[in-house]
């Protein structure tokens, strides 16, 4: 394993999406946020993904020349063009929107719509946290599970995350996929030849599967069976009929080199307290909770453990595998 230092790990990112074609600001956005996904113990979501993007760039999938812009706007409501571009750039803009928009209404709602893989949902909230704001993300992603009761992929794995801010202590954070599994999990187990979970997936033919790569030839199972397939129809109509993005179906998968702009859609809400119960009861009320949670043995709170490692990361660094390190600098034409 390569240990390197959290700038000199987001300075090769930066350089090998731009050597593909990002602009500055884009390249920017995608690697701080790629390589915080990896501060915070998520490697699927991390620097793994960037031979994906700069292949991406090069072939027309993530336009090189999109510009985010807000397109349309009323009250505390907008909605933020990302032109096909990678998607972290336009998801940077609707926060900064959503927090200016909730610090004037109490609530907003920023939609993103022509947008692509958006990484760890959770690490786009961060900053609402930071600004006192309560915070919710939803996006879909390329078809990969089927409605309830079918057979043919529909819904992405349609990740959801939440932040709720805390006086003396870090956010807590929830982030998750719908699927039983992340698909980048399954695609880390595929690139390493290791069997995944019975119950993760199934095959093209709908049979359950240990095999990473008929796993990815085939459909992710939803979390919590018919009742997770339901919130995944929910997150689909929210991130795509809001913004008229496409739907998942509509988007080629990520793990082809060729196919389609994905078109996805995103969904940003940021709320601040101090305009519902005020600010004080919120935050006493989010400390009888989780006090009574940590009452028992063995709670961990959500978020606890993603800060724990960025401390750690931002302390040592991080560790990536030598191939990948060794494929990201190569990407950023510079010599090992």
């Amino acid at each position: 394993m390569a240990l390197v230092t959290i700038d000199e790990l987001t300075s090769l990112t930066m350089l090998a999406l731009e050597k593909a074609g990002a602009s500055l600001s884009a390249a920017k956005a995608a690697a701080r946020a790629l390589v915080a996904a990896d501060a915070q113990g998520l490697a699927s979501h991390g620097v793994s993904r960037v031979p994906q993007y700069t292949t991406f760039l090069r072939n027309g999938r993530s336009s090189t020349t999109a510009i985010p812009k807000i397109v349309h706007s009323k009250g505390g409501a907008c909605l933020i063009d990302a032109q096909s571009g990678m998607a972290y750039e336009a998801c940077a803009l609707a926060i900064q929107t959503a927090t200016a928009r909730a610090r004037e209404f109490g609530i907003s709602c920023v939609g993103v719509t022509n947008s692509n893989h958006f990484g760890a949902a959770a690490v786009h909230l961060e900053p609402l946290g930071r600004a006192g704001l309560v915070g919710l993300a939803f996006s879909n992603s390329p078809a990969a599970m089927p409605a309830w009761g079918g057979k043919t992929p529909l819904f992405g794995t349609n990740p959801i995350a939440a932040i709720f801010p805390r006086r003396d202590a870090e956010p807590l954070v929830i982030d998750l996929a719908l699927s039983e599994a992340a698909r980048g999990k399954i695609m880390l187990a595929a690139k390493d030849g290791k069997p995944i979970p019975l119950g993760w997936a199934v095959d093209k033919d709908g049979k359950p599967t240990t095999d990473a790569k008929a796993a990815l030839a085939g459909s992710m199972l939803p979390v919590g069976g018919v009742k997770g397939a339901m919130i995944a129809l929910t997150v689909e109509l929210l991130a795509i009929a809001l913004t008229g993005s496409a739907f998942g179906f509509e988007a080629d998968s990520f793990f082809s080199d060729e196919g389609n702009q994905p078109r996805l859609g995103q969904l940003f809400l940021a709320i601040d307290p101090g305009a519902l119960a005020g600010s004080d009861v919120y935050f006493s009320r989010i400390e009888t909770l989780l006090g009574m949670m940590l009452q028992d043995d063995g709670v961990r709170l959500p978020g606890e453990r993603r800060h724990g490692l960025a401390v750690k990361a931002a302390q040592h660094g991080i560790e990536i595998p030598d191939a990948l390190h060794a494929q990201i600098v190569a990407l950023a034409g510079r010599l090992s």
